[in-house]
């Protein structure tokens, strides 16, 4: 079996979050969304080592989600995980279809696509009896996700590391700690071929694009250029909430 590597850095920063937040436990059966890009690609491969090395035992499955459309195929990522011992299966579904008639005239293609994915994806782990679903965000979305509610929905909301769905299983977010930056330069220095946005349906639609993550991304970048500690100070502000501090009514105190 071939060799990988992963960061200290992204290893120091998973594991801290897991012994935090427990998001990973003795026993656990986790289903992992596999998109086949640099992040869920990290996500795997961090579980893999942390079955390896973990002082608990734990089982992983990997799910690719087929959209159903055109063309798509999965055949390098699926080699990719036989040939590093990765658990996985195409999960077929007729989403592209479907979304032909069901979704709403001027809605996101993007959150559409993404929302029926999620949905495939907690439907096949409770078929399989999975008590935990990974997914692959990390401390870009969840800063990326609090300044798009904030300015685009005006809600102050985030990414929480772990919470327990309408289905009845947990939803982890493992690499919640870890860089953007990190995962693609694991991707880059292992050599490993991922998939990106080119696979999603909402790209073979001729619509215009959200710009609104394009934007906050951007926006997050020139702020990191002014002060370097940026996301530190977002990782540290996740985890020190004063909420009556706001205007809120639920939160204030007229004691």
């Amino acid at each position: 079996m071939n060799s990988i590597k992963l960061s200290k850095k992204i290893l120091r920063a998973a594991g801290k979050a897991n012994a935090k937040y427990r998001m990973i436990e003795e026993g656990d059966r986790v289903l992992v969304g596999l998109s086949g890009g640099k992040d869920s690609i990290t996500l795997v491969h961090l579980l893999k080592h942390m079955q390896r090395h973990a002082p608990f035992n734990f089982e992983f499955k990997a799910v690719t989600i087929n959209y159903g459309m055109p063309g798509e195929r999965y055949d390098a990522l699926q080699e990719h995980c036989k040939t590093f011992g990765i658990p996985h299966e195409i999960y077929e579904t007729n989403i592209f279809e479907v979304s032909q008639d069901t979704i709403r005239e001027n809605s996101s293609f993007c959150s559409y696509f993404s929302r029926m994915r999620r949905g495939a994806l907690y439907t096949k782990a409770q078929e399989g009896g999975f008590n935990k679903v990974a997914l692959g965000h990390h401390l870009d979305d969840a800063a990326e996700s609090f300044f798009m509610n904030m300015l685009y929905n005006g809600t102050l909301r985030s990414m929480a590391p772990i919470y327990k769905s309408s289905k009845g299983f947990h939803v982890i977010r493992p690499l919640i700690w870890v860089r953007e930056r990190q995962t693609r330069a694991f991707a880059e220095e292992n050599g490993i071929a991922t998939i990106g946005d080119e696979a999603c349906p909402a790209m073979a639609m001729n619509v215009k694009m959200p710009h609104a993550r394009e934007s906050t991304k951007k926006m997050l970048e020139e702020w990191e250029e002014k002060f370097p500690e940026l996301f530190k100070r977002f990782k540290a502000a996740f985890s020190h909430l004063q909420p009556d501090s706001f205007m809120d009514e639920k939160f204030l105190d007229r004691k």
